[in-house]
């Protein structure tokens, strides 16, 4: 039959795939629009397959918190070029995903490929986007969070996002700790959560440090103690100076907003992190 461009471009708003890729799946369809979709998803399995082994480096991410803000979810939705993370159809998608995301706050990654996702689940739909695009998409990170009130922070070139858990609602608040979290990337909450790999690293590097300056070995250990202070402040996150007052650290700030206000949590994911 016939395939008219009013045939095409309706194939081509339902599935948003190139009007010569529509054009050919409803050619070998004859027509048919539900085979039409079903050659088209079939096209972006076999995209997928081929471009399996591809890096896909560049993306959006995206943080979302539920309305009354006690669950927060950030997604990694990766493409292979910068030009298709910028293109705001591509933002729009990882946009969608992390609703439906937020909405099934699945535990895994596993399982968030599995959520239900228009006519299929969100893995059929990378796969579709796949075909559609041309180049591998996946979600590359996924993090959830939960608690008394969750705040959430993408920065403007949705390349880096953020969710931190505070004791009680603070939207403010939330947000300066939330842009702390993607400014100054602490590497835990406070000294007691810090990796003991960590630790014993950088206790190594002080060390080595100290022995090149001539210190007395019954020193070492001491200043390497010291050295690990600095560390604390530098890099736990409620230890940190707080980046719009220097003078206090993101504990005493969020004190001084609120009386016991404290921040219990946090996730930072950014492209390649």
């Amino acid at each position: 039959m016939a395939i008219t461009a009013a045939d095409v471009n309706k194939l081509r708003q339902i599935t948003g795939a190139g009007m010569m890729d529509c054009k050919n799946a409803l050619v070998e369809a004859n027509g048919d629009f539900e085979q039409a979709i079903d050659n088209l998803r079939k096209k972006g399995q076999k995209i997928a397959a081929k471009r399996a082994d591809r890096d896909a480096t560049e993306g959006a991410v995206i943080a979302k918190a539920n309305g009354d803000s006690t669950r927060g979810i950030v997604i990694s939705l990766n493409c292979e070029t910068d030009f298709v993370a910028k293109n705001d159809t591509y933002v729009a998608l990882a946009n969608q995903l992390a609703d439906a995301t937020l909405a099934g706050f699945p535990a895994t990654k596993e399982e968030l490929l599995a959520l239900p996702f228009e006519n299929g689940t969100i893995a059929d739909k990378l796969t579709e986007q796949t075909g559609v695009i041309g180049e591998k998409i996946e979600i590359a990170f996924y993090e959830r969070v939960e608690g008394a009130f969750v705040a959430t922070y993408i920065h403007s070139n949705n390349k880096l996002a953020t969710a931190v858990v505070l004791t009680a609602a603070a939207s403010e608040a939330g947000r300066d700790v939330a842009m702390q979290v993607a400014a100054m990337n602490p590497v835990s909450l406070n000294k007691d959560n810090v990796p003991a790999e960590v630790l014993e690293r950088e206790l190594e590097i002080a060390r080595d440090q100290i022995r090149q300056e001539g210190k007395p070995e019954e020193m070492v250990e001491k200043i390497a103690q010291g050295k690990l202070n600095k560390f604390f402040k530098e890099s736990t996150l409620v230890e940190q100076e707080f980046i719009k007052d220097n003078k206090m650290t993101v504990a005493q700030y969020l004190d001084s907003v609120q009386k016991g206000l404290a921040v219990v949590d946090f996730r930072r994911v950014g492209l390649g992190i």
